[in-house]
């Protein structure tokens, strides 16, 4: 049922990311929280490599957590614009990517 993937390649500059380079992190919110709970969504979201596809995203998901992916949708979050004193500056940007699973299979974090 896994499939055995050494690396994911991106077309656009060649860049090999292991499964565990493309996820970085979960998303623990109370939103993330629900929709991962409620049985008719199913659905988990984590923070990504920002050069990472939706296709290797499906692919690292479905080889370090062992689940089947049916839906992933990415959203690209710019940098808010933050302020001390006289310095100006921006947080980081992120990718997240809302992973929808099968619906017989879940995910456990804690």
């Amino acid at each position: 049922m896994a499939k055995m993937k050494t690396h994911a390649t991106t077309p656009e500059n060649g860049l090999q990311l292991e499964p565990y380079q493309v996820i970085l992190r979960p998303v623990v919110t109370e939103k993330s929280m629900q929709q991962s709970q409620d049985n008719d969504l199913n659905a988990y979201t984590f923070e990504v490599h920002s050069r990472s596809s939706k296709q290797q995203i499906k692919e690292a998901i479905e080889d370090l957590f062992e689940v089947r992916v049916v839906a992933v949708r990415t959203q690209t979050r710019k940098g808010k614009p933050r302020r001390h004193r006289q310095l100006v500056g921006h947080t980081r940007g992120w990718k997240k990517a809302v992973v929808k699973l099968h619906e017989e299979d879940h995910i456990t974090f804690f």
